[in-house]
Order: C-alpha cells, then sequence, then structure tokens
C-alpha cells in the first residue's frame, strides 16, 4: 500500500481540520444574525402593538338617486261562480284562457306571465238567526290570478283596457321599477360616500380635530323600494285606463370610519 509522507499527510490534516473550524465558526455567525435579527423584528412589533392608538370618528353617509320608471308590474286574474266546482272551473278556464290570448295578442311574453294563485272555494247560504243547522253549500267560486311583467311602460294604460275587454274582472298590485338599475345604484352609492365625508369634516371641524385617514368602509348596498302600487278601480275611466307612473327612488347607505387628531 502507498503511504503518504509523514510530514504531507499531517499538514493534509492541519488544513482540514482548520476548514471544519471556520465552517462552524460561519455557521454559529449565521446563527447569532438570524437570532439577533429576529429579536429586533419581535421588539419593533412590540413597540408597535403598544403604541398608542389615535381615536376614531364613524359617520353614516345615505345616498339617493331618482329615476322616471320604465317598465311595470301587475296582477289580472278572473273570479268565476257556478252551482258546482265542476262548472265554476270551466267558466273560469275559458275566462283565463281568452285573458293570456288577449296579454299574448298584446305582444307580452310567455316568460312575462306567471300564475300566481289559484284557489276553488265553496260558497255558503247566510245562517238563519238563531238556527242550529250545518252552513249550506250554495255554490262554488274559482280564482286564478296572473302576474304580468310589462317592459314598455308606455303600453300600461292601453293593456288593462285589453284585460278588462277580455274577461278579467280582477287587477291589482301595479308596481313601477327600473329595468336596468345598476347605474342608479351606483350614483345612489357614490352620493352615500360624499355625504359621510360631509358629516365627517363638519364634526371634525366642530371638534377641533383632524382627519387622518380611512380606517375602513362598510357599504350597506343598494335598496330598491317598491315601486306605487295602486288599486285598479282608482285607474279604471269609462273609455280608457289612466295611468302615472312617478319618479323611482334607489337608496344607499354606508359606514365610514376615520383615523383623527387633535388639530
Amino acid at each position: 500500500m502507498h503511504r503518504l509522507p509523514l510530514r504531507r499527510r499531517d499538514t493534509i490534516l492541519f488544513q482540514g481540520m482548520r476548514t471544519m473550524k471556520l465552517a462552524k465558526a460561519a455557521l454559529a455567525a449565521t446563527l447569532v444574525s438570524a437570532s439577533l435579527i429576529g429579536g429586533l423584528s419581535s421588539l419593533a412589533a412590540q413597540e408597535a402593538s403598544s403604541a398608542p392608538r389615535r381615536p376614531t370618528l364613524t359617520v353614516t353617509g345615505e345616498g339617493r338617486a331618482t329615476a322616471i320608471p320604465d317598465m311595470a308590474r301587475f296582477s289580472t286574474g278572473v273570479v268565476s261562480d257556478g252551482k258546482t266546482a265542476r262548472e265554476a272551473l270551466d267558466a273560469n278556464s275559458m275566462a283565463v284562457a281568452e285573458m293570456i290570448a288577449a296579454l299574448k295578442g298584446a305582444g307580452i311574453e310567455a316568460r312575462d306571465i306567471a300564475t300566481s294563485g289559484f284557489s276553488v272555494q265553496p260558497q255558503y247560504a247566510p245562517p238563519k238567526k238563531d238556527s242550529t243547522e250545518p252552513p249550506r253549500v250554495t255554490g262554488y267560486q274559482v280564482q286564478n290570478t296572473v302576474s304580468v311583467r310589462l317592459r314598455d311602460l308606455a303600453r300600461l294604460g292601453d293593456l288593462l283596457d285589453k284585460m278588462v275587454t277580455s274577461g278579467a274582472n280582477q287587477i291589482g298590485g301595479i308596481a313601477f321599477d327600473i329595468a336596468e338599475p345598476a347605474k342608479l345604484e351606483d350614483k345612489a352609492r357614490v352620493a352615500a360616500v360624499e355625504d359621510a365625508r360631509h358629516q365627517a369634516e363638519l364634526i371634525a371641524l366642530a371638534s377641533g380635530v383632524r382627519l387622518v385617514r380611512i380606517v375602513t368602509v362598510t357599504g350597506n348596498g343598494g335598496v330598491r323600494p317598491m315601486g306605487r302600487a295602486m288599486a285598479a278601480p282608482m285607474l279604471m275611466k269609462a273609455d280608457s285606463v289612466s295611468v302615472e307612473a312617478g319618479e323611482a327612488e334607489i337608496q344607499a347607505s354606508v359606514s365610514v370610519t376615520y383615523e383623527i387628531e387633535p388639530r
């Protein structure tokens, strides 16, 4: 076996031990540096958390936006009477079929017509005074109601007139709405934020403080109130139906919290 000279072997062993010592020293220095950095970061976080926070001011702003309605919803139907339930139902079914045909003939799409109520009820004779007899059935009444959505508001008066002509003897729940309210809702939200800012500035000025920055903003969304509802008898005229849509309003609110500090 070939052996290195003694002096060269000692030199190699010495260099290896020196390299190991240098590596251990470098590792120890790295660990100390990391520990120091971590300690400083933890100390900074503790100081930040223990720093006094500024007081806050919370206000709620409200915004409104209005527009002329461009669509309407209403209910229409037929009430039929008969001596038997079958007789009342047959008469009602025929009248409702004519009413729906009139709706579709007026250009109302099938997706805008939906059955909203159906009932069959017995009708009783009025009880005689001091009578102990059970109520006596004198006939039956069938009621069938559909809800209608009209996308062209200018045609509402004529459509209501056609409903009565086609056999409908019930019309009600007329409500006006906006087909695409998104832009109106955005306008109401912007107005709500502006109102909140205005209130905060007034309160800060009166209180002798200054608004620093916004901490939180919470939007409560848009609120779309139901359109005005009118009973059909109030609308009916001898020759046509008079309709006034009025104005639709959309509301929005927002809560804003500000950090404040003395002036």
